[in-house]
């Protein structure tokens, strides 16, 4: 049994991972990679023949484990992609909207270039097409929590509740290799307890070998139950200085987690009735699929919907489908809310809002997701004197912010929490989808404090397990 770690190694996005194991190839994720440093690789080909991979596994629908899928496609994979229904339905939506912006993006590109002087001999082409998106849904096939689904003889596949967004999965695999049982976790994203949408993460008592996320192992999050007090704080603040509040949004979970808040607030009275502008198709169809699966909600806001009280709509929200719509949005002259994907603005109606406030002294950015190495998220986060957006330099003059509270990955008490409930030591731990440095100080407290045998694999590393 070999896994291969073909992303998501020393640092956060590109998910990938793949388990050679009971005369098959396992593909655990698909991703695209977001941070500067690492997006040639989205463009390079696959490191393993596609048409050798024998199954895919889906642990969830964000861009970071499902967005490379329409292109392993187009290059030959035609095999079965598990995930849960919700998964699957969000992973279409998210898929579309990212081969669009890919269009949109390209064709912006050209012109831009053609305009300045500089096309050169490889002209602007999307990763993939909206057509390749669609071409590759045929693929999917939807498995329920806990429905053991044989792979084959020697490897049989159960996905779990993660806790992270709606659908998303950890999975165990049962492997028999040699006459002998072996099993084998996968993490996927794990959510955070007590979080108002989704449930808690699932936990396991006994594996062999785990791999684990660790985004956030070396720091914890603001506390969940002072949430609605900080972005109080932040709108009143801002509505005060008559500025307005941008907040890039990732379209899966945070958005709706978002709007549950504000809703909250508003009909609270604890923030004026002002305009909340939802700018963001792809999170206007996601809010939609959380009606469709009120089994997989956590019991708040299931609550919510038998009472009859929506829980993502509330006065003065505006939700936003046309690009006319959007840019009508600079007239409102009065302060607003404005929610926009990208969630690190690396795209999307997003980078449109930003270059309209970021140099306004009275706006506020507020960041309430991860913000990846490279991207112009992390670039405004860290408060660089100057972003480049949309091909204009700009300087910083915005107040930002951050609420990591919202984050949808365990922080490191969470994930501590989570390995606790392994009642013996994995014969491994592996540590992926975080910054090397976070991965890498879990990694060290783990191996002193309970003398586990951990590893940070590096990039294409392949271990014989």
């Amino acid at each position: 049994m070999k896994i291969r770690f073909l992303g998501a190694a020393g640092q956060v996005t590109g998910s990938r991972y793949l388990l050679e194991t009971a005369g098959m190839k396992v593909l655990v994720d698909c991703g695209l990679y977001q941070e500067r440093p690492y997006l040639a690789r989205n463009w390079e080909p696959f490191p393993v023949p596609p048409d050798e991979i024998d199954v895919m596994l889906l642990t969830h629908a964000h861009l970071d484990h499902s967005g490379y899928i329409p292109r392993l496609v187009k290059e030959g994979f035609s095999r079965r992609i598990l995930a849960t229904g919700p998964s699957i339905e969000l992973a279409e939506i998210v898929l579309l909207d990212t081969a669009h912006i890919q269009e949109e993006d390209a064709a912006f590109k050209l012109k831009r270039h053609k305009r300045e002087g500089r096309i050169g001999p490889h002209p602007e082409i999307p990763l993939y097409t909206v057509e390749d998106a669609r071409r590759s849904f045929a693929a999917f096939e939807s498995v329920a929590y806990l429905q053991p689904v044989r792979l084959n003889d020697g490897l049989t596949v159960r996905f779990h509740d993660a806790g992270h967004i709606l659908g998303s999965s950890m999975l165990s695999l049962e492997v028999r290799e040699n006459g002998r049982p072996c099993r084998v976790i996968f993490s996927g994203d794990i959510g955070q307890w007590n979080h108002p949408l989704v449930h808690d993460p699932s936990v396991f008592d006994s594996a062999d070998f785990v791999v684990m996320e660790s985004t956030y192992g070396d720091r914890t999050h603001d506390d969940p139950a002072g949430i609605e007090v900080m972005l109080e704080r932040i709108i009143n603040e801002t509505v005060g200085l008559g500025g307005n509040v941008l907040i890039p949004v990732f379209a899966l979970e945070r958005a709706q987690e978002l709007l549950f808040y504000l809703g909250n607030l508003i009909r609270a009275g604890r923030v004026p009735r002002l305009p909340v502008f939802l700018d963001s198709p792809m999170a206007t169809e996601v809010t939609k699929v959380f009606a469709h699966y009120p089994a997989y909600l956590d019991p708040e806001a299931v609550r919510a919907l038998q009472s009859g009280r929506q829980p993502f709509d509330f006065p003065g929200l505006k939700v936003i489908t046309s690009i006319e719509e959007s840019k009508a949005v600079n007239n409102v002259k009065r302060p607003c809310v404005i929610m926009a994907g990208s969630g690190m603005c690396t795209g999307g109606r997003i980078k449109h809002h930003l270059s309209l406030n970021i140099q306004r002294p009275e706006s506020t950015v507020l960041f309430v997701g991860y913000q990846a190495a490279g991207t112009l998220g992390r670039q405004i986060l860290e408060k660089r004197p100057e972003v480049r957006i949309n091909g204009q330099i700009l300087r910083t003059k915005a107040r930002i912010a951050q609420i990591q509270g919202f984050s949808g990955h365990a922080d490191r008490d969470d994930l501590l929490r989570w390995l606790e409930t392994f009642r013996t030591a994995p014969r491994r731990l592996f540590l992926t989808h975080g910054e090397e440095e976070a991965s890498l100080r879990l990694a060290a407290f783990l191996a002193n404090e309970k003398r586990w045998q951990v590893t940070v694999p590096r990039y294409k590393e392949i271990f014989d397990l």
